[in-house]
Parts: C-alpha cells; sequence; structure tokens
C-alpha cells in the first residue's frame, strides 16, 4: 500500500488531519506525526527553546494524546517509512526528508497580520517562520495548497503563492458550524471572549484594556472567557478576578459550541471568529469585520475533508489536477453559506 504521512501541529491542525485520513485509510498506510523540525530550529527544539510552539509543549503533547487516544499510527519526524504523500497543515518548516516528496498543504485557519519579517520572507528569503503565519504558503515546497474559501484564495495569491496551485475545498473544523447548534452546554445569550496567546507568543497585548472593553460591550450581560489552551491560566484568571469579578472562566470546553450559544463573540486574531460569522453573531475583532466576512469558511455541510483527500488521491495515482473536478460528486460542488 502507498504510504501517508499526515504532520500535525496544534490540537485544531491535528483534528483536521484525521478527518481527511477518515476518507484515506482503508486504501493506504497512514501514519501521523507532531510538527517537527530539524537543522537550527531542530536544536532549538532539542534544547526546549520553541515550547510555546506548535512543536513542542502543550500542543506537542496534546497531539500525541489525540493520535493515542485515537488509535491512530504515529512515525515522529516520519523516519520510519518511504512516504508517497505528506499532508501537513503549515509550511514554514519544510523538513529535509519531506523536500521533493509529494506535498499537500492545508490552510488551518486565520493567518496572521503581515509585519516587516512578512516582507523580509518574501523578498530576501529570512527564515518563513519568523513571519508566523502570515507566511503561510510561500515555500512553494507544495503541489497543491488546500483554501478555505474564495477569499482566501485571492489573498494568498496576492501575498504571492501560485494561483495553479491553489485549490478551494473548504477546510475541516469550520465547514459545518450549523452543526455546534445542538449541544448540552448549559448557558445562552451571553458575552463570550476567546482570549489569544499573543503574551506567550511574544506579540504584545495590553489584557487590563481588553477585559475592559469586554465589560463595556457586555453591559448587564453574563460575561464568559474561554482562554486560549496555549495561555498562562494561573495568570490570566488572576487578571480577569481582578478587573472582571463577576465572569465565568473556562480554561477547557468546546469552544465552537461556546460560540453557537453565545450572542456577542469579541476575540483579537483567532480563527473562531469565523463560527461566529457563519452563525451569524455580534463579532468583534482586531480584523476589519467586512475582510474577515469575505475570508470566512465556505459551508459546505462538512465535505471539506472528503475534497481534500480526493486531491491526495489524485497526486498518489498521478492524476491530472482536473480529476478533481470530475471525482467530486455535484453536492460538494454547492457551497453555501447560511
Amino acid at each position: 500500500m502507498k504510504k501517508i504521512l499526515f504532520i500535525c501541529g496544534s490540537l485544531n491542525q491535528t483534528r483536521m488531519m484525521h478527518q481527511v485520513y477518515k476518507h484515506l485509510y482503508d486504501k493506504y498506510d497512514c501514519y501521523f506525526t507532531p510538527y517537527y523540525a530539524d537543522g537550527f530550529v531542530g536544536l532549538l527544539t532539542k534544547l526546549h527553546l520553541t515550547e510555546f510552539t506548535i512543536l513542542g509543549g502543550t500542543f506537542k503533547e496534546n497531539t500525541l494524546n489525540y493520535l493515542r487516544e485515537n488509535g491512530l499510527k504515529i512515525d515522529y519526524k516520519g523516519e520510519q517509512n518511504n512516504y508517497d504523500l505528506v499532508v501537513t497543515c503549515s509550511d514554514l518548516i519544510i523538513p529535509k526528508n519531506i523536500r521533493g516528496k509529494k506535498i499537500i498543504l492545508l490552510q488551518e485557519g486565520m493567518t496572521d497580520p503581515e509585519n516587516i519579517f512578512f516582507y523580509l520572507a518574501k523578498y530576501f528569503k529570512f527564515p518563513r517562520y519568523l513571519a508566523s503565519t502570515s507566511t503561510t504558503g510561500l515555500s512553494d515546497a507544495y503541489e497543491t495548497f488546500c483554501v478555505a474559501s474564495e477569499g482566501y484564495k485571492e489573498l494568498f495569491i496576492k501575498k504571492g503563492c501560485k494561483e495553479s496551485k491553489i485549490r478551494v475545498t473548504g477546510i475541516p473544523n469550520f465547514d459545518n458550524c450549523k452543526s455546534f447548534l445542538n449541544n448540552n452546554f448549559p448557558y445562552k445569550d451571553y458575552v463570550l471572549v476567546c482570549t489569544s496567546d499573543c503574551r506567550e507568543t511574544f506579540k504584545y497585548e495590553n489584557r487590563k484594556k481588553f477585559i475592559k472593553k469586554a465589560l463595556e460591550i457586555a453591559g448587564n450581560d453574563l460575561l464568559i472567557f474561554k482562554l486560549h489552551p496555549n495561555e498562562n491560566f494561573k495568570r490570566a484568571i488572576k487578571e480577569i478576578r481582578k478587573y472582571a469579578p463577576k465572569a465565568l472562566i473556562y480554561t477547557n470546553g468546546n469552544t465552537n459550541e461556546m460560540i453557537a450559544n453565545c450572542k456577542t463573540l469579541i476575540t483579537r486574531f483567532s480563527s473562531v471568529v469565523y463560527i461566529g460569522i457563519a452563525l451569524g453573531k455580534n463579532v468583534y475583532s482586531d480584523f476589519d469585520l467586512n475582510f474577515l466576512k469575505k475570508l470566512t469558511p465556505i459551508q459546505n455541510e462538512g465535505s471539506s475533508a472528503y475534497n481534500i483527500a480526493l486531491i491526495c488521491e489524485s497526486k498518489l495515482n498521478e492524476s491530472f489536477e482536473e480529476e478533481y473536478d470530475i471525482l467530486l460528486p455535484l453536492r460538494y460542488n454547492t457551497f453555501q453559506k447560511f
């Protein structure tokens, strides 16, 4: 059987990979690995200096736990096998052992704003990881880049990605938001704040100002904070208790279901904002709302993983790119928002 390596990262990325795998496991020999690097970054990882990234720390631990709990085969760093196809959610680092192989890149979610490091990476070949996810797609090391929407396709082309390599498939976890409406979360019609891990990833954030803004927006409504999984919980809880003592705080739980039950969503640079937009919530973000609406992932009733799996199969069988459109059933070509 031909072999596929799925390179994971955050828990969101890992779940995306698992969904694609479900359409391929009966035909191909599939393995999973946490995100990894070699060279200088690999050395930093060995020295535990990348624990705040998907290369280590909580991200790696959560990924390994998820893979084990779901009985998925693990090949750390892809060292056990020679793979016919590699599927990854990030091309900020392309390890040596997958260079030259057939690579399918999946968009994970929202990309960071462009900054000076984006332009240094694009025009002066600085390492892409210095600019974080703003440089997603710029490696050009992949054969196909599967993206969330036509809006994102336009954005990635503008950034410098090749149009011929981009396919609008939708992305798992964000393509069937109405399914989150059926849940058992005990509260409804509240204001939900989804925090970020800006400080943990060495970005500036005035958390006091952010909390006070949330209080102003909420008014007399119940205010709930859902903390980012990579955040320093102890510090964040202490800050919220100081400035918003009546607010409820969650460190875990299903964020999507919390969004489904809220009436207002407040966030900064998080992909969860797209859940709120797709469900018609009142949304606050550091990004322009009209811009976000254009980028919002297509709602195709959860068929994105199937769409991506078809592309994987066409690559494994050396089919023409156009074969994807022939294989895709009509019902999966009818993408609609609600």
